[in-house]
């Protein structure tokens, strides 16, 4: 995997912004691959597609791509907030590819996001454009990726360090489950996944217990919010996430 930006393809643009966008998606279709199932070559699809940028010919899964200069930040700024709650709630939502680079044009670090993390409080709305823009009134959000648990930033890049692609596979497959979910039964396992990215590698039904006042907070509409979490906490250790060690005690497995 080269890590350098072919800079001849954007000699003819000025904008930073529309050169960036060239020089990323240029190199994404000639080193990304399908994480799903490891084809090499992304398609393209067309520039007013609303929301993914690739796809892939033989498993039809969809890529959005999110480049920045430097460090990969919590907070990245995304387009229309009504296109994104949209798409992300519909059966063909995309995967996110995050690119980061250096000034010399370089790739730092590269990660899928997959589209089963996705939900509608990772997408934060921001304040509609004020009377006097040019798109007076229109909305735009954000993606908070703190909302994202550990194992669901899936690196083909690290820190300029290529990622082995069948560490990627692995590590991409281990999560399909969640998309044989409901979206509700999702945010569920997604909530208490977080919560135990927050505990150290062996930790205690108990202590997950002491995230039930925020758990309410996010699910007030459940007055059994203890039989919740023992119930997620069995989905998790049944798809290998975490690992029962003895009564009332865990071992994360990632």
């Amino acid at each position: 995997m080269n890590l350098h930006f072919n800079q001849s393809l954007a000699k003819n643009y000025h904008s930073e912004s529309q050169k960036v966008r060239v020089l990323s998606e240029a190199w994404v279709k000639e080193n990304g691959y399908c994480t799903n199932c490891s084809v090499q070559s992304l398609a393209e699809f067309a520039n007013n597609k609303p929301v993914a940028d690739f796809y892939c010919g033989n498993c039809n899964e969809q890529y959005e791509l999110k480049s920045k200069k430097s460090k990969l930040s919590n907070i990245i700024n995304d387009g229309a907030y009504k296109t994104m709650i949209e798409r992300i709630n519909s059966k063909d939502n995309p995967n996110f590819f995050f690119l980061t680079y250096s000034k010399e044009y370089t790739v730092n670090n590269f990660l899928i996001i997959p589209k089963q993390f996705f939900k509608p409080d990772i997408i934060i709305k921001r304040k509609p454009l004020s009377a006097t823009a040019k798109r007076a009134g229109w909305v735009g959000c954000n993606i908070d990726l703190r909302q994202v648990p550990e194992s669901g930033k899936v690196f083909l890049v690290k820190n300029q360090q290529v990622i082995p692609r069948k560490d990627v596979s692995q590590q991409f497959q281990k999560t399909l489950f969640l998309r044989k979910q409901s979206v509700a039964s999702r945010g569920w396992t997604l909530d208490i996944w977080q919560c135990i990215d927050r505990l150290d590698t062996h930790f205690s039904l108990k202590q997950v217990y002491a995230f039930a006042d925020e758990l309410r907070c996010k699910h007030p509409e459940n007055n059994h919010i203890l039989d919740k979490i023992r119930q997620q906490l069995q989905v998790l250790r049944d798809k290998g996430i975490i690992e029962f060690v003895s009564r009332g005690h865990y071992r994360k497995s990632y």
